[in-house]
């Protein structure tokens, strides 16, 4: 019988071989498979004419094929282009990596066809459009299908019907949440959520299961989050700090003076560490604030003192720039960093390792390989994670026991409303660093339409004839791992035809090898790149001073929030930087939205604003970059629901709920 804890090979249909291919989406139990949620939904609506067709949207056509399909290489990238009609006109589609198609397609037929429409040099497109027969199509049309995240070997329709043969094992027990809080908060139980966010009858099925799974998302979240203060609280260390002296010659060697903010964030620092107690502080500040100094003054009052310090960051670029800033800094005063990261040789790891665990290295600089099995610390007394939405709980308490009850500072240029910060970070001491340092030349933006596409190529040229660099954010926004790959060698391909033969351009995606992205990221931040085009993965994890440009197309489909991350990385050096918002869509609603950022630097501002105008409930919200990595959840969106769960969770005996919510009193 099958069980929630089943293996899935006890599923029909699921032998060894594809249960392997599951476990690449880490599914191994039925319970895994049943919390696998569907990334977004598909539904077919209305099939309309061709001249109605506008950018960023996605729709259905019934055309006949003019001529020929054509086939094009492009690297790796096979394209098949064609043109299509009906009675009010003509339109592009192309297809990515379906060579077939250029033979199957036949001149005359006609064809239903599906998919996303974008702007490209040749006009108005449809890409990747499914072909829909009509009677799928009316089978179809206005139910909501589940898209599910997959991998090599799995189809959707895999997991759809593996899924409806397990949700008969979703029952009362998992339900977690008791029955008064369910009645005063309005939610359906657990089952019927699970069923609904898989199989929505309506859409308002689908809302009443996507709140119920994101109260309990964010339920679990934050009873961790209390049972995490309850234990620091007894926290009480013998590790004694006292000397500074380094520390000061360091800030009097600087070639600039510490804002108040920053003086600020290290004094609150420096008082936790000397305290007695564990200290467990956040220091919150704009991308460009200054958090990094103060990060680096307190790993060498931690050195000072005789302990040994970590510094945790989500890449591979970022922390070998990190290592390099600390030994700048830092060996002058006989301190010695290290650097560990994925990417090393077996020989460099364990020379690593070596110096580490015999405590001769006194800062270790590193990714998530800083928490690695093979990892022996010798009196580790600060731990810091750098970016630190980009890492869960678990990884930060992971690296906090390496050693005994560390002090933990984590930094976040992520702005999220105060209001919601003292919820999610609610463990956590805060300091904020809401001060630019001086002489920082603030970022010039403009938000424009597709028309001006051309201009922004123009004053891209005149930049980098200038010395400077240019970031261009890749209109590839629809959630399609497929597609993401293609859609961005296409753009840097027709990018190469459109500027000067001497231009250097690079691509950068997601779904590239670790080492593929450190290597593009390398070349771009020692200037052999000119141009990065790159999906949102830039967001985090490069310094580059000489960027002075940022274009970010189809801004319009992004959170303000988000959009303010990727501005952030232009702007870091001393010459004027300019961001280039361009909107697919010529709404006041959306215009509205990206003049927040045209008016004004300032995240926190940006993050209240976006928090007003977003608005909860939304079934597809406008993308965020995943803080915290919810599943579901969004801070945004979901914001009166996290302030719902706060107080529930307030109401609640924490050792009720702390085992079944993966945390430990």
């Amino acid at each position: 019988m099958l069980t929630i804890d089943s293996s899935i090979t006890e599923i029909k249909g699921i032998g060894e071989k594809l249960a392997e291919k599951y476990s690449k989406l880490n599914i191994y139990k039925v319970r895994d498979l049943v919390t696998h949620f569907p990334k977004r939904y598909d539904r077919y609506g209305e099939i309309i004419p061709v001249s109605e067709v506008k950018e960023g949207d996605v729709v259905t056509i019934e055309v006949s094929l003019i001529g020929r399909a054509a086939l094009r290489n492009i690297k790796n990238l096979k394209i098949v282009a064609a043109s299509v009609r009906d009675a009010s006109g003509v339109i592009h589609v192309t297809w990515f990596n379906m060579p077939f198609l250029a033979r199957t397609l036949k001149p005359g037929t006609y064809y239903i066809l599906r998919g996303r429409a974008a702007r490209k040099y040749s006009g108005l497109t449809v890409e990747q459009p499914q072909i829909i027969s009509k009677q799928e199509y009316f089978n179809k049309k206005n139910k909501l299908m589940p898209v599910y995240s997959l991998t090599a070997g799995i189809t959707n329709n895999n997991i759809s019907k593996a899924v409806s043969q397990s949700l008969a094992c979703v029952g009362r027990e998992q339900d977690i949440l008791p029955a008064y809080i369910r009645k005063k908060y309005n939610l359906v139980s657990y089952a019927k959520a699970v069923n609904a966010i898989h199989f929505p009858e309506s859409d308002e099925s689908l809302k009443e299961a996507r709140k119920r799974l994101v109260f309990e998302e964010f339920f679990r979240f934050i009873v961790s989050l209390r049972v995490m203060k309850t234990e620091n609280k007894k926290n009480s260390i013998d590790r004694i700090y006292k000397s500074c002296r380094m520390c000061d010659k360091l800030t009097d060697s600087l070639p600039y003076k510490l804002t108040d903010a920053q003086k600020k964030a290290w004094l609150e620092i420096k008082n936790d560490m000397s305290s007695g107690y564990v200290m467990n502080r956040m220091v919150q500040g704009d991308v460009g604030s200054g958090k990094t100094i103060v990060a680096i003054l307190a790993l060498l009052y931690n050195c000072e003192n005789g302990y040994q310090g970590a510094m945790m960051v989500p890449t591979e670029v970022l922390a070998v720039q990190h290592y390099d800033e600390c030994v700048r800094l830092l060996e002058p005063f006989g301190v010695t960093v290290v650097l560990l990261t994925g990417s090393m040789t077996a020989k460099q790891k364990r020379n690593a390792y070596e110096s580490i665990g015999a405590g001769s290295a006194d800062i270790v600089i590193g990714t998530h390989a800083l928490i690695q099995d093979g990892v022996k610390y010798n009196n580790l007394g600060l731990v810091i994670t750098d970016e630190q939405h980009r890492f869960g709980v678990n990884q930060r308490k992971n690296l906090s026991e390496r050693g005994v009850r560390c002090h933990t500072l984590v930094m976040s240029a992520t702005p999220i409303p105060r209001s919601l910060a003292l919820i999610l970070y609610g463990d956590m001491d805060m300091s904020v660093i809401d001060m630019m340092p001086a002489g920082r030349i603030p970022v010039k933006n403009c938000v424009v339409d597709t028309s001006y596409r051309n201009t922004a190529y123009k004053f891209m040229e005149k930049q980098i004839s200038d010395g400077n660099q240019v970031y261009i954010i890749c209109p590839m926004v629809e959630q399609n791992d497929d597609i993401e790959a293609e859609s961005v060698i296409e753009y840097t391909h027709n990018l190469r035809e459109c500027m000067s033969g001497n231009i250097r351009i690079d691509a950068l995606y997601g779904s590239m090898k670790n080492s593929e992205k450190n290597d593009i990221m390398r070349r771009f931040a020692e200037h052999r790149t000119d141009i990065l085009v790159s999906t949102t993965v830039i967001e985090v994890g490069i310094n580059v001073p000489n960027a002075t440009v940022m274009m970010i197309e189809n801004s319009d489909r992004f959170g303000l929030a988000q959009l303010h991350q990727l501005r952030g990385r232009v702007g870091r050096g001393n010459r004027q930087s300019y961001c280039i918002f361009m909107s697919g869509s010529n709404s006041k609603v959306s215009m509205d939205r990206l003049k927040v950022l045209n008016n004004s630097n300032d995240g926190f501002h940006i993050a209240s604003e976006d928090l007003k105008l977003r608005g909860p409930g939304e079934l597809a919200g406008i993308r965020q970059s995943g803080e915290l990595a919810f599943e579901l959840a969004d801070i945004y969106e979901d914001a009166d629901i996290l302030k719902m769960v706060d107080e529930a969770v307030k109401s609640i005996d924490l050792n009720d709920y702390s085992e079944s919510c993966g945390a430990t009193l």
